[in-house]
């Protein structure tokens, strides 16, 4: 298992944020991901538009996964309505201390 972090952004509407952050750690756990750490990053301005959204709902995700789940894990996350963007970086071993 390697180590990731998954940055997200949700609509800034408390219900459907709420139910999105759920959806993805559910998705993460299903997927055998184990979370390490979640950040709430706050609201922020977004740098362009994203389904007529101007700003966000940042969460930062740390966990250990195993590569092969992301393509599965990628393929959940685009039908999901409450998640506006989201994108995994592997940490390197010298990074995750």
């Amino acid at each position: 298992m390697k180590k990731y972090e998954l940055m997200t952004i949700y609509p800034l509407d408390d219900e459907k944020s709420k139910k999105g952050a759920e959806d993805v750690k559910s998705v993460l756990t299903n997927f055998g991901a184990e979370i390490t750490e979640e950040k709430h990053f706050g609201d922020r301005d977004l740098t362009y538009t994203i389904n007529k959204q101007k700003k966000g709902r940042f969460y930062l995700y740390t966990m250990k996964l195993n590569p092969s789940k992301i393509v599965e894990i990628d393929k959940s996350f685009k039908i999901n309505m409450n998640l506006l963007k989201y994108q995994f970086v592997r940490l390197d071993e010298k990074d995750s201390k």
